[in-house]
């Protein structure tokens, strides 16, 4: 199976590119395809408990969704993104890595209240893309930002899977 460097390497323009940039950019596909699977297990779960719970729960239904899609994110993201990246410390990272995903939940949660509560858009559509889309693209910057810089600060694993 083709690495993404080789993969990459057949896109225009690519192959060009300094070995740092080159690795950046592999970083911010797998962080983007780790965000698409745990979309969908978040999207998965939050619906479930809304149609368990009902409209009634909308925000327990979105905080648990987020913390089922946090512990999936964690094992992908450390074994695979950021693999090169991870420390030594799994436990702070954990616990970095948790409080970036609180604050990254924010932006969802703040579309899904003004939506459903202010706009009185309470239909599962409108609640979906509220929180799902406006509020996701908000909260991935965040944590992609908040991973990088705060939770995998290590020179790392250098050859680590998926390399």
């Amino acid at each position: 199976m083709p690495t993404a460097h080789r993969l990459l390497d057949r896109l225009p323009g690519v192959r060009g590119l300094a070995a740092s940039r080159r690795d950046r950019l592999i970083e911010i596909l797998r962080f983007l395809i780790v965000g698409a699977m745990n979309w969908i297990v978040d999207l998965a779960v939050f619906n479930v408990v809304r149609v368990l719970t009902g409209e009634h729960w909308v925000m327990a239904a979105k905080v648990s969704a987020v913390a089922v899609a946090t512990l999936f994110s964690w094992v992908v993201n450390r074994n695979w993104t950021f693999a090169a990246r991870a420390t030594d410390t799994p436990g702070r990272e954990f616990g970095g890595f948790v409080l970036i995903n609180v604050l990254g939940m924010l932006p969802p949660l703040a579309c899904l209240g003004v939506s459903h509560y202010l706009l009185g858009l309470t239909g599962p559509l409108a609640d979906n893309i509220s929180a799902n889309v406006v509020g996701l693209v908000l909260g991935t910057i965040l944590r992609y930002a908040g991973y990088r810089r705060l939770v995998f600060t290590g020179a790392g694993r250098e050859s680590g899977p998926g390399r």
